[in-house]
């Protein structure tokens, strides 16, 4: 069973490394804030995440906290990308070749000064 676990563990220290590092890569290497934000907020996650299991597997002795910190991951990390790419779209920093822009409409009426209704 042991070797079994250290399997596991192996296996989830080299994937997680690899999707860290594929972060990474992807935030040097993207165009602009919101590319990199989709490398950092997505792929960096499941690498963390995988790191936090082969934790799990490699030394049980709280596997109540890893659980809690995989869960908190999962939920942070989208929300916190997306409120930094709203927060960069509404200061005015301009996204690369985009093709499609739902966000414009509800700032346009957010900025509209005749009342509604």
């Amino acid at each position: 069973m042991e070797t079994l676990f250290g399997l596991i563990v192996i296996l989830a220290v080299l994937i997680g490394t690899a999707f860290s590092v594929i972060g990474v890569i992807g935030f040097i290497r993207l165009p602009d804030v919101y590319t990199r934000l989709h490398a950092t907020g997505k792929v960096s996650v499941f690498g963390v995440v995988l790191l936090l299991l082969a934790g799990l597997f490699w030394t049980p002795v709280s596997p109540g906290k890893d659980i809690v910190l995989i869960g908190l991951l999962l939920l942070a990390a989208p929300v916190a990308s997306h409120a930094i790419a709203s927060a960069a779209y509404r200061l005015g920093i301009p996204p690369q070749q985009l093709m499609r822009n739902d966000l414009a409409e509800v700032v346009e009426k957010e900025n509209d000064p005749t009342p509604q209704g």
